[in-house]
């Protein structure tokens, strides 16, 4: 990771557990150098690296909110489950793998995950890191929103900037003032051609700001 004058935000949501895609895309940043990283949540579900993701975040000193599947890792009890469909039942056994691997130590961990980050920025400008929306962490905000949709979902105090995930799709638009950045997907990118998403905000010595959505290949 390189510091010095300039910070570089890198931005990342939905892992989903898979942690060759996160290595990759870590790969990548660390050739262009960043400051700080972001994770927008749904960290380790459905795998099949749950365990080498939360250790590798936990090695890079990521900033990470807490997404839908975060959440049902650590609250939902398996023991209350019941699964009727073929696909539920993969599901099933799958949620169950996943909070063996990890242990109980780290599905607590997950459980105590903030559901929102807000951080300042060198330019004055407050930055928030949801899974979701402002109004709703639970909610999503996707690109295909219209701004009234939107609007709904940026709630009262929004903050300046807010980077958010869930829907696997980049895209960066502002609405009310606000600038939103989808900030895609690093194990579940929509397409043919398997790929991770990263974004990263850079500030420079005269605090303007830029953002730049990459996508790494993979395989």
């Amino acid at each position: 990771m390189h510091y010095g004058w300039r910070v570089r935000l890198l931005c990342l949501s939905d892992i989903h557990g898979h942690d060759g895609a996160l290595a990759a895309v870590l790969a990548t940043a660390e050739k262009r150098g960043y400051t700080h990283l972001l994770v927008a949540g749904d960290l380790c579900f459905p795998g099949p690296g749950s365990l080498a993701v939360w250790q590798r975040l936990v090695a890079a000193r990521a900033v990470c909110v807490q997404g839908l599947s975060d959440r049902a890792l650590a609250k939902l009890d398996p023991t209350n489950l019941a699964p009727k469909t073929d696909h539920e039942k993969r599901m099933f056994e799958r949620f169950v793998s996943v909070r063996r691997d990890l242990g109980d130590g780290v599905v607590r961990a997950l459980g105590q995950l903030p559901s929102t980050h807000r951080m300042p920025l060198p330019n004055g400008d407050e930055l928030l890191l949801v899974h979701g929306s402002p109004a709703d962490p639970t909610s999503l905000i996707s690109h295909d929103m219209s701004d009234d949709e939107v609007r709904r979902l940026l709630g009262d105090d929004p903050a300046d900037i807010v980077v958010c995930g869930g829907t696997h799709v980049p895209f960066d638009r502002v609405v009310m003032d606000v600038r939103i950045i989808g900030v895609g997907s690093v194990g579940e990118a929509p397409g043919d051609i398997p790929h991770a998403h990263a974004t990263f905000i850079d500030f420079s010595p005269e605090n303007t700001m830029s953002v730049d959505q990459i996508t790494v290949p993979l395989g």
